[in-house]
């Protein structure tokens, strides 16, 4: 599994003291401001917070050392990652990028459905896109009824799909 994951893009600048704006490619914006420091895709460049704040679903941050408009625009489309040891996930919660690539099987069969290419966000519940071996596309819901079990490890998700999910008509 990957160390560092990424959590939002930096897009542009907020104000004239460097403060920067940042895409949330999390859950919830509020998320983001629960770190006191990012970092970049290896983790070698460190970026310590000195305040941030959501503002209309982006996040409003002030990076040490980014101390004007310049400096902001420097970091536009940067990609900012978390480290995965800063947070502890409540069990049956996942990192989107340890979902993606899981094979998808029937929890009875055993038959292999694909494997996860996406995820998406619809409110209700999240729902990941599948891609079979023949290039077939699926969208499944992500919800107790069809999830079995997803096994991050083994790189395997076992489900029990809906009435129609897999039909092709």
């Amino acid at each position: 599994m990957k160390k560092y994951l990424e959590i939002g893009k930096i897009v542009s600048v907020h104000g004239l003291k460097g403060d920067v704006k940042v895409e949330p490619w999390c859950n919830e914006p509020e998320f983001i401001c629960e770190f006191d420091r990012l970092y970049s895709k290896d983790g070698k460049r460190e970026y310590e917070i000195e305040h941030s704040r959501v503002q209309k679903n982006m996040v409003i941050m002030k990076l040490k050392g980014v101390d004007s408009v310049e400096d902001g625009q420097a970091m536009r489309n940067k990609i900012l990652f978390m480290d995965r040891d800063d947070v502890e996930l409540e069990e049956g919660y996942y990192f989107f990028q340890d979902l993606i690539g899981l094979t998808v099987l029937d929890a009875d069969s055993l038959e292999t459905y694909g494997k996860i290419k996406e995820v998406f966000q619809t409110g209700a519940n999240d729902v990941y896109h599948i891609k079979s071996d023949e290039g077939k596309s699926y969208y499944i819901p992500a919800i107790a009824e069809v999830i079995v079990k997803t096994d991050i490890e083994d790189g395997k998700m076992y489900i029990r799909p809906l009435e129609g999910l897999f039909d092709e008509d």
